[in-house]
C-alpha cells in the first residue's frame, strides 16, 4: 500500500488513498469501498482507525453511507483547496491537472504591485494556467512575480510547466532562502465577462451564480514577498480547508 504522506495519522492515510482514488475517476460513482473491517485487515489497524477514516470521506463530500449496504463514492466536483501541493509539493491537487500554461512579462497592475512591494509599473512575470479534474476546470490559476527572479530562473517567463519544481521551489533553491511564510484570503464574487473567458465560458452571458477566488501571498525568511497567487474557482466549486484542533 503506497504511503504519500507518512507524517500524517493512519486514519488520514487511509482517507487520502481512497479520496485520490475517486477525485481521480479510479473508483467511480457508485462503487463501494471496503467494509470498516476489511480496511482494518487491509491496512492493519483498529476498526476505530477505519471507522475514521470513513467518516473523513463522508464530512469531504466523497461517500455516503448506505444503510446495510456500505459506503457509496459519490459523484460531485471536489472543493478548491488552499493547503493544495501542502503535503505532495506539487501545485496539483488529487486527482487534477493543469494545461494552457502561459508566461509573460508585464507591467505590474497597482493592486500586484501593492502586494509585491515593488513601484505601479515595474515588470513582473506572470505565469497562468488551468487546473482541471474530471468534472472540468477546478480554477483558472495566476501567479505573479517579481521580475528580478527571472535572472536566477529563466524559465519562469517560458510558457511551458516548470520542471524541477514549483516556482516557489525553485526561488528558493535558487535564492538560499526558504519560504517561510504564506498569508491566504478566500472570498465570493460575481463573473466578470473577463473572468468567464478564462473559465472558458461564454462572456456574454456568465453563470449567475457567484464563484470562489482565494489568493496567496508567499514571503521568504528575509521577508520578501516572492509570490502572490489568484485562483478563480470554476462554477459549482466550493471552497474547503481543514486544521488539525488541540485538546
Amino acid at each position: 500500500m503506497s504511503d504519500q504522506a507518512g507524517n500524517r495519522a493512519p486514519y488520514a492515510r487511509i482517507a487520502a488513498h481512497y479520496a485520490e482514488l475517486i477525485t481521480s475517476g479510479k473508483l467511480e460513482p457508485g462503487s463501494l469501498l471496503p467494509s470498516i473491517k476489511n480496511l482494518a485487515q487491509e491496512w492493519k489497524v483498529s476498526t476505530a482507525t477505519a471507522e475514521k477514516a470513513l467518516r473523513k470521506l463522508r464530512a469531504d463530500g466523497l461517500v455516503r453511507g448506505i444503510h446495510g449496504i456500505g459506503t457509496e463514492v459519490l459523484d460531485q466536483p471536489a472543493p478548491m483547496r488552499q493547503d493544495r501541493g501542502r503535503h505532495s509539493g506539487s501545485s496539483w491537487g488529487s486527482g487534477e491537472r493543469s494545461d494552457s500554461h502561459q508566461a509573460t512579462m508585464m507591467s505590474a497592475p497597482a493592486d500586484v504591485a501593492r502586494v509585491l512591494d515593488i513601484e505601479p509599473g515595474s515588470d513582473v512575470i506572470r505565469r497562468r494556467r488551468v487546473y482541471r479534474d474530471r468534472h472540468g476546470i477546478v480554477a483558472h490559476s495566476t501567479s505573479w512575480i517579481p521580475a528580478r527572479y527571472a535572472e536566477l530562473i529563466p524559465e519562469l517567463v517560458e510558457s511551458e510547466r516548470l520542471t524541477g519544481g514549483t516556482s516557489l521551489q525553485l526561488i528558493a533553491k535558487a535564492t538560499g532562502r526558504p519560504i517561510t511564510h504564506r498569508i491566504d484570503t478566500a472570498s465570493a464574487r460575481q463573473l466578470t465577462p473577463g473572468d468567464a473567458a478564462l473559465l472558458e465560458l461564454d462572456s456574454t452571458n456568465p453563470p449567475a451564480e457567484p464563484v470562489v477566488v482565494m489568493t496567496a501571498k508567499f514571503v521568504d525568511s528575509e521577508s520578501n514577498v516572492v509570490e502572490y497567487g489568484i485562483d478563480l474557482g470554476g462554477p459549482g466549486r466550493t471552497w474547503r480547508t481543514e486544521s488539525e484542533v488541540g485538546q
